[in-house]
Order: C-alpha cells, then structure tokens, then sequence
C-alpha cells in the first residue's frame, strides 16, 4: 500500500488534535490570540476519502466473503473505541468535571457503543449528534459505510461502485425526504459522499494513473492550502464542497505517484499507523491539560508554546495506546480468528 497514506494520516490526525487544542484553549483563555486561527476539522475529510479510497484497493482485487470484510472492520475500530467510551463513562460518573463534554447516560453510553446516531446529552442546545467520546462521531460514518461496502461486496467487482454509490445516495435522499429525526440529520449528510469519492479514486489509482514529482508537489500544496483555507473560513456549504473536494483532490495527486518509505519520513508514517489511537486518545490529553494550564502559562508565559505542548502530549499518548494496546489487541484478534479456522479445518478424530 502506498506509504504516503500513512503520511496523510498522521497529518489528518495532527490537524484535529491542533483543531480540538485550540477548542481547548479558547475555553482557558478566550482572549489568547492563536484561538483567532480556528482549523484543523478538514483532517476528518481526509480520514473519510482515505477510507473509501483503502477499502476499494483492498478489496476490488482480492476476494474475500463479507463477514470476513466485516470482520477486519471490527477488530480494528472497535476495541480501542469501547476501551475509550467506557472509561470516558467511568470518569463521567466518577469525576464528571474533568469531562465537561460527556455525561454519564446510560442510552447514550449504548448508542455510543452501537455505533448509532444520538443527541449528545451534555449539549445544552440539544442538537449535537455525538457520541460519548465525541471525535467518535466519524467512527459512526465509518463503520455506517463499512456496513453498505460489506453488503456490496456481494456485487462483481465491475458494477461495485455504482452499487455503493445507488445504496448510499438512496438513504441519503430517503434521509432527506423523512420526517425530522436524529437519524435523518445524520445519514442526510452529504459528508457521506466522500467515501464515495475515496472509492472512486481507488478506482483510478488501480488503473495506474500518475504524475510526475514535481506535478505532484505542486498540487499537494496547492490542494492543502486550499483545504486549510477553506476549513478556517468555515464558509456556510456544505462540508463535501468546502473541505470534501480539496481532500479528495490531495489524495488523488497524493496516491499518483510512487514513492518508497524513506528512512527521513518514518516517523510521520509511525504517526500514521498511531493516527488512530491518536485521534480518540487526545480529548483525555486535552481535557487534562486544564489541569496544568496555569503552571505552563506561568513558566512558558506562551499560549502558542501550551498549544504546541498539547499537541506532543496527545502524540505521545497516542503512540502509547497504539503501542501497549492496538497492536497487541489487533494481533491477539487476528491470531485468534486464524487459530479457529485453522481448528475448524482440521480432519476430526471421531
């Protein structure tokens, strides 16, 4: 697989935890001047695009049955994303005030760990769809997509991407013509469609399309700007056309060209590997840097320092979660599943 993916993961992951850092910021000190530079959700659409995009080249080649498909979703997202809800649960009922987005609901705990849309109790306005661990309303997008891929699966390869694309803008419009509800505002949202595009530019990708170095550099640059500028802007579109285009545009000249895993570049793809593992784990680093704000302030005397420490702290603690837990977990999941079909194969001595 391409190891630029990994690059663009870890820069999708550093973008959101700067987004949620500033968030976090804003709330200690309002008049802090970095809060004026508000970005950094577009590393989401990146997130998004890249999964249609993985999904489709790891699968439009290779056969494999859908519960097999499904299977490998699962034991990627769900483990570390229950071990986060449940102890954000947990501090919820114990100390409720170091998680000031999260309340101890029990449906909401649930829904949470279903993966289904549902008003965030701890909104006062009553309109957030979000999960208990929040960031973790991508992963409801995530495993939703997941579902309607497995089921196409079922679908030569050839007539694939028309059926994901028919199944999905079916709901979408069913969503939208519905009564409202939190499941219509949810799967309504046209941010489903850039996992379409991701497939789609697997699509393209499998047909050998590239560029030369220098075009491609070009475009990056040209396609983040725009992402970033777009993102910070906030203009009032819809997020497939604001940030979903650029996105797609960065993965598209991103995946043209072929580039080897340099010994120089290995620590932003160890970040993407961690980019997971990052990206549930740094709300838990940020909320407790509430805690330690005044004695940073007090030596740092910076606000752009506190931030630039929040963001070391949530990789680290990323890359201890992905160390001491994911891989160990992912591994013990995958032996496991191999060692009962492996059992299952055996001739029985009876």
């Amino acid at each position: 697989m391409c190891v630029q993916l990994q690059y663009i993961r870890a820069i999708a992951a550093l973008l959101v935890v700067y987004f949620h850092a500033i968030l976090q910021l804003e709330k200690l000190n309002p008049d802090a001047w970095i809060t004026d530079y508000l970005f950094g959700k577009s590393g989401v659409d990146l997130f998004f695009v890249l999964s249609g995009f993985v999904m489709w080249i790891t699968t439009s080649d290779k056969p494999q049955t859908v519960a097999d498909f499904w299977w490998k979703r699962v034991r990627r997202v769900v483990p570390l994303y229950w071990a986060v809800t449940l102890a954000a649960a947990f501090v919820a009922l114990i100390v409720p005030q170091i998680l000031k987005s999260t309340q101890f609901d029990i449906p909401h705990i649930l829904a949470s760990l279903a993966f289904l849309p549902w008003i965030n109790p701890s909104d006062p306005a009553g309109e957030m769809i979000a999960p208990l661990i929040v960031p973790g309303w991508t992963l409801n997008y995530e495993m939703y997509f997941y579902l309607l891929f497995g089921l196409c699966l079922l679908v030569p390869v050839r007539h694939r991407i028309l059926a994901i694309t028919a199944l999905i803008g079916l709901i979408f419009l069913a969503a939208n013509m519905a009564p409202e509800s939190t499941a219509a505002r949810f799967y309504g949202d046209t941010v489903i469609f850039e996992f379409v595009a991701g497939v789609i530019l697997g699509r393209i990708y499998k047909s050998g399309i590239a560029f030369s170095a220098p075009t491609v550099i070009l475009a990056l640059a040209l396609g983040f700007a725009v992402l970033v500028f777009n993102d910070y802007r906030a203009f009032d579109l819809p997020r497939l056309i604001t940030i979903g285009i650029p996105a797609a545009f960065i993965i598209f000249f991103a995946t043209a060209i072929r580039i080897p895993d340099l010994k120089a570049w290995r620590w932003l793809r160890i970040l993407g590997d961690a980019s997971y593992s990052i990206y549930l784990t740094h709300i838990f680093t940020l909320a407790g840097s509430r805690m330690v704000y005044p004695w940073v302030i007090g030596t740092l005397q910076s606000d752009m320092l506190f931030v630039v420490v929040m963001i070391v702290m949530s990789t680290l603690v990323g890359l201890a979660s992905y160390y001491l837990f994911e891989v160990p977990v992912g591994r013990y999941l995958s032996s496991d599943k191999r060692s009962r079909v492996d059992q299952s194969a055996k001739p029985s001595n009876a």
